[in-house]
């Protein structure tokens, strides 16, 4: 921890924890059932509450761009005071306005946060949680189904895939351009030497990671959120093993 070893109370050490993320750690999934999104109650983050030692805060939400979210996580950080902050973004910023696309596919159509300035916006983000003393942490993207996007965005619409594929020139641009944001949160996270939880990773090992994303293509399900949990507890014990409580429900410390 940078800012303490952690908080002494009665019941031994205690943590603050925040996770600042878009609507996969809101933990947002399609129901097919009910042909709407709704939050999942045992997503990653729920999971992953009676895991850790003292308070696990989810302030993710649903279309939070990286600038929104900064923005929101300087108030929160500076109220809550956390330990130690996980940060989950990319898939709102590296998205474009579709229905813009539809109607002017010639046109010049920008993502919801420029490439370049997605970079500085990390790295200013993750400035502003050690000058905190705060430690950051960031997330791999969870891969989308390009496929399953192209048909989600164009609404099964065959006019409005025509127009889509005559700005994009092909479904799998889809899957590389979300790749570069990724590639960037990996890149960042090595030159700041941030520690990272390689999500991406942990879906693309599936022999088929599809079968883990919701049919809008872009949202982890139920068994996807299981897979993201896993990856990041895996992650807390080989690397910060004391934010843990041991099998029994207590927070493991020594005296």
């Amino acid at each position: 921890m940078h800012r303490n070893e952690g908080r002494l109370t009665a019941a031994g050490f205690e943590y603050k924890y925040m996770v600042s993320g878009d609507s996969i750690s809101k933990g947002v999934v399609y129901d097919e059932g009910r042909s709407k999104y709704v939050i999942l109650e045992d997503n990653y983050v729920s999971l992953l509450q009676g895991k850790l030692k003292g308070a696990l805060r989810n302030t993710a939400r649903f279309g939070n761009t990286l600038l929104k979210g900064f923005g929101n996580l300087k108030r929160d950080v500076l109220k809550e005071k956390p330990d130690m902050v996980l940060i989950e973004y990319g898939g709102n910023d590296c998205d474009f306005n579709w229905q813009d696309i539809v109607s002017h596919p010639e046109a010049e159509h920008n993502p919801k946060t420029d490439f370049t300035a997605f970079e500085s916006m990390l790295r200013d983000m993750i400035d502003f949680l050690r000058n905190q003393g705060i430690m950051p942490i960031l997330m791999s993207l969870p891969p989308l189904n390009a496929d399953n996007y192209f048909k989600w965005v164009s609404g099964n619409n065959p006019a409005s895939e025509e127009s889509i594929l005559k700005f994009l020139g092909s479904v799998t641009k889809i899957y590389w351009w979300q790749e570069r944001y990724n590639s960037t949160i990996i890149k960042v996270a090595e030159s700041t030497k941030t520690k990272i939880i390689d999500v991406r990773g942990a879906f693309l090992q599936q022999p088929d990671y599809t079968e883990f994303i919701c049919r809008d293509g872009i949202h982890p399900n139920r068994a996807g959120h299981r897979i993201i949990y896993d990856k990041v507890l895996e992650f807390i014990s080989s690397s910060e093993p004391q934010l843990l409580l041991d099998s029994k429900g207590q927070a493991l410390h020594s005296h």
